[in-house]
């Protein structure tokens, strides 16, 4: 398990500081759980590396992910929702399928098909 430095990360509206064991976005504290902001340090550290569910699993976790275990995907479900709750118009961790998530702080887009063509 690699620690975790003291230094302080900055996206946007969003700092991870994680020698205070806190996310602020907008300077408000979120309610994050422990292993969701190890998570979210890791993948923020990462840069636009994209970190596989085994390393995020090894990081967090402390051991090796096994077959089968999905806790990643849920665990980074949450902390989507929470970003998405305190930061709306931002989104911050990406989904690359079959090789893991990347953050990315990027503004929010309506999805094509979630709009109509009039306007309507």
């Amino acid at each position: 398990m690699r620690p975790l430095a003291a230094t302080s990360i900055r996206a946007g509206r969003l700092e991870i500081r994680p020698e205070e064991h806190a996310v602020l976005a907008d300077g408000h504290h979120l309610l994050l759980t422990a292993r969701e902001r190890d998570l979210l340090t890791h993948l923020a550290r990462a840069g636009d590396r994209i970190l596989t569910r085994e390393e995020l699993h090894e990081a967090a976790w402390g051991s090796p992910l096994r077959g089968g275990d999905r806790s990643i995907d849920v665990y980074v479900s949450r902390v989507r929702r929470k970003l998405a709750q305190a930061v709306p118009d931002c989104e911050f961790i990406h989904t690359h399928f079959g090789l893991g998530y990347r953050f990315q702080p990027q503004p929010t887009r309506s999805h094509p098909f979630h709009t109509s063509a009039t306007g309507a």
